[in-house]
């Protein structure tokens, strides 16, 4: 006979079981740990029953997870596992669909972010001035672009760039990311 599963107060428990597998997977908090969750939800619960129940939740959540599902997707997919042997409760499918309605976003931008392998451009500044000295003569008053770029990944301190162009240098720049955009829209135009 199978063993029985750890029942929570409510609904309760089982949310504060997906927060927390939320915080230790994606959010980055490394201090939630089993023992740690079974002791504040799930006292009562025999040590291989909540690993059980621990296992089986975070197997869901990561497929939700990895599949950034709609609802639509995680009603079917919450249904299907409702309907397999050793799957979870209706119960427990309607507490990871509010889990899931809730925290989404932040979880999708998480994941997005623990993949990126290099900084990224959080800000970038710029103005116009005038060069007021110059080793050429003939370069002062020109008008040249200041530029400024603020870049990091989330979490971590910025690095901040700052680079100089003149026209040409503008103009070149502007034709590069013009390029850019041009394979970007024919790479995500649908054929």
């Amino acid at each position: 006979m199978a063993a029985e599963q750890p029942q929570p107060e409510g609904s309760k428990a089982l949310s504060g079981l997906l927060s927390g597998i939320a915080q230790a997977a994606y959010y980055g908090h490394a201090g939630i740990s089993e023992e740690l969750l079974r002791g504040q939800l799930y006292p009562e619960a025999a040590p291989h029953e909540f690993r059980a129940l621990l296992a089986k939740m975070s197997g869901v959540l990561k497929s939700v997870a990895s599949a950034d599902m709609d609802l639509n997707q995680l009603e079917a997919f919450l249904t299907a596992q409702t309907k397999k042997q050793g799957g979870i409760t209706a119960d427990q499918a309607a507490v990871i669909a509010k889990f899931w309605k809730n925290h989404r976003t932040k979880i999708r931008e998480s994941l997005i972010n623990q993949s990126r392998w290099d900084n990224t451009l959080k800000n970038m500044n710029w103005r116009v001035d005038l060069k007021s000295q110059s080793r050429h003569v003939d370069q002062i008053n020109t008008p040249v672009a200041i530029v400024e770029m603020e870049l990091g990944k989330n979490g971590q301190e910025s690095e901040f760039l700052c680079l100089e162009f003149d026209e040409a240098k503008v103009t070149q720049m502007l034709k590069k990311l013009s390029e850019i955009e041009e394979s970007i829209t024919a790479l995500t135009q649908t054929t």
